[in-house]
């Protein structure tokens, strides 16, 4: 019985993989006739713009993440316990949305800019204002809302360091700041490697800020190949380059983890926060304050105000469509990427063998990848299948048929289930092995087959993981851009394309209301994230008390 579910897994892999075989064979396949004109005009300045944004947002979501995980963890500040979770919120916030509202706040014509030439007089050309739509724009603009990844990780690795390594730099005559460079940081620097790297990949695969901001990446090219030339094969070319620069970042950021120092006496108590008072105290808060501030406040604040003035023209009448289309669309892919991850979860409980952790491995790649490549390379497949269901029912059942799943809604789907299965994976394996192993050799003592203790055993028992899958994949799909932008169908609108649209005609008033309903539906999973980090640091505290090792 245990075959079949490893069978399963390995048909989920094949399924999911085949988008990335595409995209890899077009590497060693006949080149278009556009892809040497690409290759000599564009390509060197997609890789090295793309190059230089992934590593410049790397930076900074660094330095954001990590300067205020350090002053969370080891610090008391005011407002420190509703900062500690409430960083994590611009997660929510599309980096494309942010970038919107920033150009129209400080372009030549925006209120700042107008404001102060207002104060001092100044007209245009006397004065040098920092131009918002570039590559450094664009980089701030995704670090805004990228910090997180780092931020969750470092402030986790710094709270569980131990308190006695600390205390041993501080008896050897270091100070906080030597402390924290000689053994706080090297000793979390492969989690912070890892942070980093997520927001390096996210990077990769934006495609609303680089080409708002005029920035020729990766994902810009692919787009322009595929829609303004009109060749296929280069824009999937084009993805197959992208792959390659992806798979360098994953093994960076594998070498960067191998290369940290153990802390063999992690977890055993916690660093006391050092109080702060007067302008130190007041100053942490700031420090802290400005990356939500700037992340999600001022965005929000300036899209509520333009819904409440202006809002979209079809509030009432078409806008409906476009949050009805969303939901289809992402609950459909949340419910079924849920289910196959549940079968991949499963089946690596029942067969741990190498060769079904390769299968899961295969299955849970697509999240690595920007949805630009992974949406490129579903077309191929799905056009094969189309063909062949035709040809089959022309011959069979003499019925003349069309495209069945390419153009369609399907295809979207399915890039989605490539790109997010790694997502409901997660979250669904985390529940799963809470569940313990002798509640499984109960029930098949009493005769149940495994089928029947996934769904009458582990499933009722991880229904909160269940749930969190579903909600994760929901909102992912809910801001996913490029993927949906080139495998929708013919006036298929989805809140994503609706914003893109409206603010690439400079119409961010009207796209304000689907902006924030993106907003809004991603608060509820980042609340969830924060709130459960804050409850976890909780109650190690109380378990450190309980067994009398209080911290300090």
């Amino acid at each position: 019985m245990n075959r079949v579910w490893t069978f399963g897994s390995w048909l989920i892999a094949a399924v999911v993989a085949a988008p990335i075989v595409v995209v890899l064979l077009a590497l060693v396949g006949q080149q278009s006739p556009t892809w040497s004109h690409l290759r000599e005009t564009v390509l060197t300045g997609y890789v090295v713009n793309t190059a230089v944004l992934a590593v410049a947002v790397g930076g900074l979501s660094a330095v954001i993440g990590i300067a205020c995980a350090w002053t969370v963890a080891t610090r008391d500040f005011p407002g420190k316990r509703f900062l500690s979770w409430a960083l994590v919120l611009p997660l929510a916030t599309p980096a494309y949305v942010v970038a919107y509202v920033y150009t129209d706040l400080l372009e030549f014509a925006g209120p700042v800019q107008s404001a102060l030439r207002a104060v001092t007089g100044w007209e245009a050309g006397d004065y040098a204002f920092p131009p918002i739509r570039s590559l450094g724009g664009a980089a701030l603009m995704l670090s805004l809302v990228l910090y997180p990844y780092v931020y969750l990780l470092a402030r986790t690795a710094f709270e569980t360091q131990a308190a006695s390594l600390v205390d041993a730099a501080r008896v050897l005559g270091a100070g906080s700041t030597r402390a924290f460079y000689t053994i706080a940081l090297p000793a979390s620097r492969p989690v912070v490697a890892g942070g980093v790297a997520l927001a390096m990949m996210e990077t990769v695969a934006d495609y609303g800020v680089v080409d708002y901001f005029g920035v020729s990446t990766f994902t810009t090219g692919i787009l322009r190949t595929w829609f303004a030339l009109g060749d296929r094969a280069g824009a999937l070319q084009l993805a197959g380059w992208l792959f390659i620069v992806v798979a360098a970042l994953i093994v960076a950021e594998q070498v960067a983890r191998r290369g940290g120092h153990a802390n063999p006496v992690a977890g055993t108590a916690a660093i006391t926060p050092a109080p702060l008072k007067g302008l130190r105290a007041w100053l942490a808060t700031a420090v802290c304050a400005l990356p939500l501030l700037l992340g999600l406040v001022v965005p929000m604040v300036v899209l509520a105000r333009y819904a409440v003035l202006t809002g979209d023209p079809l509030l009432g009448r078409g806008f409906g469509d476009f949050v009805t289309t969303t939901f289809g669309v992402a609950g459909t892919a949340a419910v079924v990427a849920t289910a196959l991850a549940l079968v991949l979860a499963y089946s690596a409980r029942l067969d741990p063998r190498p060769a079904n952790r390769l299968a899961l491995r295969t299955a849970t790649l697509g999240y690595a990848l920007p949805g630009a490549v992974l949406a490129v390379g579903v077309l191929a497949p799905l056009t094969v299948l189309d063909k062949s269901v035709a040809r089959f029912l022309n011959s069979q059942f003499d019925l003349g048929v069309g495209l069945v799943l390419t153009g369609t809604a399907a295809a979207l789907v399915y890039a989605y289930l490539a790109r997010f299965l790694t997502v409901a994976y997660n979250a669904c394996q985390g529940g799963l092995d809470k569940v313990h192993r002798r509640l499984d050799d109960a029930a098949r003592t009493l005769g149940a087959g495994p089928r029947r203790v996934l769904r009458e055993v582990h499933v009722p028992l991880m229904r909160g993981a269940v749930a969190s899958a579903v909600l994760l994949v929901f909102i992912d799909v809910t801001k996913e851009l490029p993927a949906t932008l080139i495998l929708r169908p013919f006036n298929f609108e989805t809140l994503a394309t609706r914003v893109y649209r409206l603010a690439s005609d400079e119409r961010l008033a009207e796209a304000s209301t689907a902006a924030l309903a993106i907003i809004a539906l991603g608060l509820l999973p980042a609340l969830v994230l924060g709130l459960s980090s804050t409850r976890l640091r909780g109650s190690r505290a109380a378990e450190q008390v309980d067994s009398g090792k209080m911290p300090g």
